[in-house]
């Protein structure tokens, strides 16, 4: 009867049912908080003794919406839908929903955690066994870019700034950072690569994708996903500053500190996180989960051992 938090174990709560450690576990990786049968409502009463109680499995905080689960057993979900009329006559103020296990995704998508329709949504099911859980929501994500455009604009106001993107782990960032800045900007792109050389060695980062256009006097946004070690940017930095921008700042989405070797200055930051394996939102594991609308963290037993990193710069 005790609650429970999305940081609480699932395992911690004696679940009656299979498909309540199932749902709490999905509004975990939503990190939507919940509550495990937290109340219970009397139905039906002898003087002041109550004859019939009804305890609905979870309370969504968050949303003010109690949840109770059903399977597709016809005598149960007869029983609970007599349960759910009574319940809500007598206690029209609450809000309450009856879900079927296939309902879960729907309940989210209506409250803006998910797509509905999973399958929308690139490897979710893989997703759901490698990720520990969604460090950023979409809401989270769009709102940050928003602030940050906002801030950008002002700075860069009565001028024509030029958006370098690094590709690939940038072009959703710039795609939503550019058009939420509401001044006119230019863009290019520039993609870099470490070469292994003799006996497998790795060798400095190179170009493999220069800019299109000079920058000399313009005044220059390098745009990046993601910025952890500090190696490569400055790398970068380096060789955009040799040809005499008016400016050069760094505006990267996620800035991973924790594993900063080198110092490099990023005057606009979306968020900054620990040393956690992060995809989505144009961030890859084996190039898969870019196209994901939000930040995931992968579980360090996915990718334990894997040279391939998801953050280079």
């Amino acid at each position: 009867m005790g609650g429970a938090s999305a940081a609480r174990k699932v395992d911690a709560v004696g679940f009656a049912h299979t498909s309540e450690a199932e749902f709490a576990r999905i509004l975990d990786f939503y990190r939507i908080r919940w509550e495990y049968e937290p109340r219970s409502f009397p139905l039906r009463w002898d003087g002041d003794r109550p004859l019939e109680m009804f305890t609905p499995d979870f309370y969504l905080p968050e949303l003010d919406l109690y949840v109770e689960l059903t399977t597709l057993r016809q005598a149960l979900v007869t029983r609970k839908n007599r349960k759910l009329r009574r319940f809500k006559e007598l206690y029209p103020e609450i809000n309450i929903v009856l879900l079927y296990r296939r309902d879960y995704h729907e309940l989210l998508a209506k409250y803006g955690y998910s797509s509905g329709d999973t399958t929308a949504l690139p490897h979710m099911q893989q997703l759901y066994e490698e990720a520990e859980g969604i460090l950023f929501s979409s809401d989270e994500v769009r709102e940050r870019v928003r602030t940050l455009a906002t801030q950008v604009a002002h700075d860069y106001r009565g001028c024509l700034p030029l958006l370098v993107g690094v590709l690939r782990g940038a072009t959703f960032f710039l795609a939503d950072l550019m058009r939420a800045m509401g001044i006119p900007v230019e863009i290019d792109f520039l993609s870099l690569s470490r070469f292994p050389g003799d006996g497998g060695a790795v060798q400095p980062v190179r170009f493999i994708k220069d800019l299109e256009r000079p920058i000399t006097g313009r005044h220059v946004l390098l745009v990046e996903g993601i910025v952890d070690t500090g190696f490569t940017l400055r790398y970068v930095l380096g060789v955009l500053r040799q040809r005499e921008p008016a400016s050069l700042e760094v505006c990267a989405f996620l800035d991973k500190r924790a594993r900063r070797l080198v110092d490099v200055p990023l005057k606009y930051v979306g968020f900054e996180i620990g040393d956690e394996f992060v995809v989505g939102y144009g961030l890859d594991y084996r190039e898969r989960y870019r196209n994901l609308p939000f930040i995931a963290t992968l579980r360090p037993e996915v990718y334990r051992g894997d040279a391939q990193h998801e953050g280079k710069t």
